[in-house]
């Protein structure tokens, strides 16, 4: 129950926006004149243990899709960062990294910035994954994530990049008008167990498949970015790191809204089909990703998604 949050500003402009840095005019929550990264306690937070920002950039338009390639992987490293040193505290059970975008989500702040929650309990859903993936593991003795990434790159159906590290896919059974999952060839359980390649080849992919649902329509998608990271103590071996990208928008002027049989039974209806939506973003192409920050130079991914 968090009541207090029904008071925090909602969508405010470039002149008070609490993310922008500060001026000598202005004190934002942000005490620097200019910065790349900044994490900070959320001040409406929704949890009695740790919530963090994490704002991207201090450019007010910018998203995550269009952050240089340098800056990107900045955001991760923090991420990185945050689930190891939240993931040591008292009570915490699982770190939840994720981001919110676009009014249509129902964000009350339009500069480019993610969150994360230091869980002090496993969530129903997290619960249900982990259970799911132990018992495929008991009876095959292989990951679930692992083998439906091998059958999504075999059959190429509902695929949308494919790397040497990373393959982002639809869900057989997505739920929602665009989802799409990034997973790492590699169990791992969290962000910080992940290799520097894997990292650069993550960042990439991750810009390559927001340019693609960008395009779709011609607009900023909304969405929903979700870390689904393994929990700190108890059933960490089953955790599978992976990204979960969603999106409500069906079509340009078309939103996906719950209704009777999701809300109240969680039975959901997909409008669009996943193999409709791989294609879809097959065809979209990538876009144009921004390499240099300031004018200096940073590398890209050495593999190059298709």
């Amino acid at each position: 129950m968090a009541p207090h949050r029904r008071h925090r500003g909602v969508r405010p402009g470039t002149e008070q926006c609490p993310l922008c840095p500060s001026t000598p005019f202005r004190l934002t929550e942000v005490p620097e004149s200019d910065y790349e990264v900044v994490v900070f306690e959320n001040r409406f937070a929704s949890l009695g243990t740790r919530c963090e920002v994490v704002s991207y950039s201090p450019s007010h338009t910018e998203s995550f899709g269009t952050l240089t390639s340098r800056r990107a992987r900045l955001v991760v490293n923090v991420l990185a960062d945050r689930t190891d040193a939240l993931a040591a505290m008292p009570g915490v059970e699982q770190v939840f990294c994720f981001e919110d975008r676009g009014a249509e989500i129902g964000v009350t702040l339009d500069h480019p910035h993610g969150q994360i929650y230091a869980y002090p309990f496993i969530p129903g859903r997290s619960q249900l994954m982990l259970d799911t993936a132990r018992r495929y593991a008991e009876t095959t003795g292989r990951p679930l994530l692992g083998d439906l990434v091998r059958t999504e790159r075999e059959r190429g159906e509902l695929l949308v990049a494919a790397g040497q590290h990373w393959t982002a896919f639809v869900p057989p059974a997505a739920r929602w008008p665009f989802e799409i999952l990034l997973v790492p060839h590699r169990q791992v359980p969290d962000l910080r167990s992940l290799t520097d390649p894997e990292l650069d080849e993550f960042c990439a992919m991750y810009q390559n498949v927001l340019h693609r649902l960008d395009r779709i329509f011609g607009i900023a998608m909304p969405y929903v970015s979700a870390w689904h990271q393994a929990p700190v103590r108890a059933l960490r071996e089953y955790g599978y790191l992976h990204l979960q990208l969603i999106s409500i928008r069906s079509g340009a002027e078309r939103l996906k809204y719950l209704g009777g049989s999701e809300l109240a039974m969680g039975a959901f209806v997909n409008e669009v089909l996943p193999a409709e939506a791989a294609s879809m973003l097959r065809h979209a192409g990538p876009g144009h990703q921004r390499t240099t920050d300031h004018g200096s130079s940073a590398s890209r991914s050495p593999t190059q998604p298709s």
